[in-house]
């Protein structure tokens, strides 16, 4: 396995019923993966959230009127830093826990496999990596394999079609 951060504090936050939804403990874990060998220290805050709130923070930020899976907030730092100053803080993540739960149904996997899928995924939109493009679509889908393969998740793009 990768070796994980220095230092990580990752804040979960729980704006739902917590009933099916994995333990912070899981969440924590999943983000060190994604983190390990990347950055050395974060500051990161992930929220689960029902589908009202996340329908209005896509709404709100994407201009999508629907309750997305994911979203990713990157800390904006203080203007005027030098460059040598680094701040630990990353980010923020929003997981809506009623869309992933329809997704895992869905698609067949594993609500904690999904959980952890998108946790990465998010994780990686806050270390700068995105799909905007093919190419980077498949460079970070790859890397998102690689890191769910540490946990024994099997690849949780397979079957789609692009």
């Amino acid at each position: 396995m990768t070796q994980g951060p220095v230092r990580l504090d990752v804040a979960v936050g729980y704006a739902t019923p917590r009933k099916g939804i994995p333990a912070a403990a899981s969440f924590r874990r999943w983000a060190a993966l994604a983190f390990a060998g990347r950055i050395r220290e974060a500051d990161l805050a992930i929220r689960i959230v029902g589908e009202d709130e996340g329908r209005a923070l896509n709404r709100h930020y994407r201009g999508k009127d629907y309750a997305t899976n994911v979203l990713s907030f990157p800390a904006e730092l203080p203007e005027g830093l030098p460059a040598d100053v680094h701040l630990p803080l990353l980010g923020d993540l929003v997981i809506c826990a009623p869309v992933v739960a329809r997704e895992a149904a869905e698609q067949g996997k594993p609500l904690n496999a999904h959980y952890a899928h998108l946790t990465v995924h998010g994780v990686l939109h806050l270390l700068g990596w995105d799909h905007e493009d093919e190419k980077e679509a498949e460079a970070m889908e790859q890397l998102e394999r690689e890191i769910l393969a540490e946990l024994g998740i099997t690849d949780p793009y397979a079957g789609e079609i692009r």
